[in-house]
């Protein structure tokens, strides 16, 4: 009997759990879809703007992957030597 009270006790809570998660993802989603639809407002040089902040984020971010990894291969070059 024990066995199956704490199976439903288990159950019960993963499902307490699984309820948070899907209602932060439901929120997550509604504050998304809002954004866009702002976004949406924009007038074509905010948009162009945007665009431009976001470009230049990603080659910072590619830059920095790239410094990265040459000094992950001067490393092994070094280890090696």
């Amino acid at each position: 009997m024990g066995f199956f009270k704490k199976a439903f006790q288990d159950m019960k809570a993963n499902a307490r759990v699984q309820h948070e998660v899907d209602r932060a993802n439901f929120e997550a989603v509604r504050a998304e879809s809002k954004a866009t639809w702002e976004e949406a407002k924009m007038t074509p040089a905010q948009r162009q703007a945007k665009m431009q902040r976001e470009r230049e984020e990603q080659i910072a971010e590619a830059k920095a992957r790239t410094a990265a990894a040459n000094a992950r291969i001067e490393e092994a070059k070094n280890g090696r030597n």
